[in-house]
């Protein structure tokens, strides 16, 4: 139950006793069980008097009836008010004792009552919207078949250790996280990356919990146990990140605060000065009813019960929502740059032309490319290996970093870089044109004589254009960081539909953070990147996004929303999601503080009775709560099945 609302004073209960005490229907909650007994006997008190029984008969029942309601709240309300904590609940037990006192039993037991219904229905739906995120490590099997021994045997996944070698059939859930020792298959990761269409996965891929297998058998070497495999970090992290609270809760906990002791004066005041000028009981028992009339319940419950909803339904599509302050950042977010390699591209170079100098064959080019190539893991070499798929190998290689390679092939001393490094020569305008359409230009060189120029480009994304457009039309301005050359970044942004004007290139991290900063005074400004190399623009940028982020910790923990899957089309999804669950938290909050400001002067002039301000009061809260609750609405999160996603690529940018 909602703190602020003063409704419980005891020790908070641990993530695992509120994971085995959550309700999973609306009876499983305790104050509606204790709230329905609280209205029978209310109901049966009012129908001993309405059937001319005794006062006292009727008088018993409505004492029991606010005994059982009254007993979900008036201790935890003493108990926290001992300890300085005045919250709603003091107040309402205050106006319920003062109700008792005025011999309005019957109207003392409908505020508890009501007031009871209304703290069940804020723990169910609370409830309701973690079940939905922990649903997610229902994801894991119940057995998995491992090699031990030299035989596969099946056992409880909670018994795997790093190491083990996980054998996966076809139609089976991986249990955990691990990496294809042999095998080829198409993986199904829509339950936890929200993309629709398989990934070809084969020998030295990563591949993750709650992936459902395709036609091949795998067998898989984990790499974390399933306490701490990727779907189950997902959910500490969020439940974790739950905490941290948006501007709107902010609001919501400054105005609950101070209003609660101010209202308190104040009903005091008026009940002293009305004694004073006027029929003390008639101003006691008004004092009492602004004392409610004011509460602030329905304020204090409105942020956190569509933060909870909000978050949990993004996460259920492969969206990790890091609370309600990267949700509210979210929704005000007028800027977004983007990362070029990784985000705008699919981080997938590939040979698109092959230019030779006079005297050389395209074949000589490529050979001594891949040859140097063959050993590098700089994201360029498995374009060039990709081209030439049988090298040689050169010897003596090494790596200059920001130029190229060096080594000897039969003897002879051969070069790949880039120009500059290595003087184009008769391939300059070639060098020039490759760079105006957006490639990369690598020259290689064969003792001493240039043999070629080979031209790399990483594709935009299929669904680039889509993206950009949708981030256009929802009003977004969109700028492009990247480490690039400034006429290949200028080439794709063009294709992509960036304005020339809003990209940067040729950008070190610290001068991305720089340029975010720069952005920022102009509005609010998201960053999305891959995590790792744009971590300082990320930490600078109001809100950090990681693309592709599945199973990469630095890209989680360093964000503020993190798009485990590869498909951009979530990133306008998630906008627009959050820019409606902002506009929902805020209808929440402005009802709330109407509710109080006008329930007050009409309480105050005793227009309304203690039951009918109560009842205004609870019937709102149930309001709210249900507005709420459609922030978890997740219809216009999934992507959309006919459009072809960007094949998933393991790679990290280097831009």
């Amino acid at each position: 139950m909602s703190e602020a609302c003063g409704c419980s004073g005891g020790e908070p209960s641990t993530g695992e006793e509120d994971e085995r005490h959550e309700p999973e229907t609306l009876w499983q909650v305790g104050e509606i069980r204790f709230a329905a007994v609280a209205a029978l006997l209310l109901l049966a008190g009012y129908g001993a008097g309405w059937a001319g029984a005794p006062d006292l008969a009727e008088l018993v029942l409505q004492a029991a009836a606010l005994a059982v309601a009254g007993w979900t709240f008036i201790p935890s309300a003493v108990h926290s008010s001992a300890q300085g904590r005045i919250g709603v609940g003091t107040l309402m037990s205050i106006a319920a004792i003062g109700a008792v006192l005025l011999g309005e039993v019957g109207e003392a037991a409908m505020l508890a009552v009501l007031y009871t219904i209304a703290e069940g229905l804020e723990e169910y739906s609370v409830a309701r919207t973690r079940r939905g995120l922990r649903a997610l490590l229902d994801l894991v099997p119940d057995q998995a078949g491992v090699l031990r021994e030299g035989t596969e045997q099946r056992i409880d996944p909670a018994g795997l250790v790093v190491g083990d070698t996980l054998v996966l059939r076809p139609g089976e859930r991986l249990a955990t996280d691990g990496r294809i020792a042999s095998g080829h298959t198409s993986l199904d990761t829509s339950a936890i990356t929200g993309e629709s269409v398989p990934l070809e996965a084969g020998p030295g891929e990563e591949v993750f919990a709650g992936s459902v297998n395709g036609t091949g058998v795998l067998e898989i070497t984990v790499t974390s146990t399933a306490a701490d495999n990727s779907l189950a970090r997902i959910v500490s992290i969020v439940e974790a990140e739950q905490a941290r609270k948006g501007a709107g809760q902010r609001l919501a906990d400054r105005v609950a605060k101070p209003l609660v002791p101010g209202v308190m004066v104040t009903a005091a005041l008026i009940a002293a000065l009305g004694a004073l000028f006027g029929d003390p009981l008639t101003w006691v028992e008004r004092a009492l009813v602004v004392l409610v009339a004011a509460s602030p319940c329905a304020l204090a419950i409105s942020v956190p019960v569509t933060v909870v909803a909000a978050v949990g339904a993004a996460s259920k599509h492969g969206i990790l929502v890091k609370g309600g302050a990267a949700l509210e950042a979210m929704g005000r977010i007028r800027t977004i740059a983007l990362d070029k390699t990784g985000t705008l591209t699919r981080n997938r170079p590939a040979v698109i032309e092959t230019a030779p100098a006079p005297g050389a064959s395209t074949e000589e080019v490529l050979a001594v490319a891949a040859a140097l190539e063959e050993r590098s893991e700089h994201p360029l070499a498995r374009a060039v290996l990709a081209a030439a798929p049988v090298p040689e190998r050169a010897e003596q290689v090494e790596a200059l970093p920001g130029a190229g390679l060096t080594g000897r092939l039969h003897g002879r001393r051969v070069r790949l870089g880039r120009p500059g490094w290595i003087a184009p020569g008769p391939l300059a305008e070639d060098v020039e044109r490759i760079q105006h359409t957006g490639a990369t230009a690598v020259l290689v060189e064969d003792d001493g004589a240039l043999l070629g120029v080979i031209a790399v480009r990483d594709e935009l994304r299929p669904e680039a254009g889509e993206v950009l457009t949708s981030l256009r039309s929802a009003g977004h301005r969109v700028v492009m960081l990247t480490g690039d050359h400034q006429a290949t970044a200028t080439a794709l942004a063009t294709e992509a539909g960036i304005d020339p004007d809003d990209v940067h290139a040729e950008l070190r991290p610290e001068d991305k953070s720089r340029i975010v900063g720069r952005l920022r005074a102009h509005g609010p400004v998201a960053m999305v990147g891959d995590g790792v190399n744009d971590a300082p623009a990320l930490a600078t940028a109001d809100l950090g996004i990681a693309m592709g982020a599945m199973g990469t910790d630095v890209a989680i923990e360093t964000a503020d929303v993190a798009l485990m899957g590869e498909d951009l089309r979530h990133l306008p999804r998630v906008l627009a999601h959050a820019r409606r669950c902002r506009a929902i938290m805020w209808q929440s909050v402005g009802l709330s503080l109407a509710l109080i400001i006008g329930l007050m002067p009409l309480a105050l002039l005793g227009v309304l009775g203690l039951a009918a301000v109560v009842l205004v009061h609870e019937v709102a809260e149930v309001v709210v709560i249900g507005n709420g609750i459609r922030a978890g609405r997740t219809r216009k999160l999934g992507v959309d099945v006919t459009s072809t996603p960007a094949a998933p690529e393991p790679q990290r940018s280097t831009a």
